[in-house]
């Protein structure tokens, strides 16, 4: 089972650190090459540099929910949410497809009933 994982390409969990400018502030965050690939991907699909979506998706949490604890947590997450995504059927494989096109409220809104329906399964 393991060797699924521990023969793939070692690049992929190397890190890297970027350098960038988020709400008028130089700062750099530290991601493996894994995640800038995805976060590359969702760039393009909107027709935007990564660093143009790192500053979206940092204006857009701040004012959300006040402030970032831990941005690179956050990207992280925001990967492994947009794969988890495709699998589902919810965000189209199809690049072409814009992220923004897409109905967020439909898409959260399935994806907290199948949430309660795993939770209730589970029980």
């Amino acid at each position: 089972m393991c060797k699924l994982f521990i023969e793939a390409d070692p690049a992929l969990w190397q890190t890297r650190l970027k350098s960038l400018r988020l709400s008028g502030f130089s700062t750099s965050v530290r991601l493996e090459n894994l995640y800038w690939q995805v976060l590359e991907e969702i760039a393009q699909r909107d027709g935007m540099s990564l660093p143009q979506l790192l500053a979206k998706l940092h204006e857009e949490l701040t004012f959300a929910h006040g402030g970032v604890e831990n941005f690179a947590s956050f990207l992280r997450v925001c990967c492994g949410r947009y794969l988890a995504l495709q699998l589902e059927g919810d965000v189209p494989r199809d690049l072409r497809t814009p992220i923004r096109s897409l109905d967020a409220d439909a898409i959260l809104a399935r994806e907290a009933h199948r949430s309660r329906r795993a939770l209730s399964s589970a029980a």
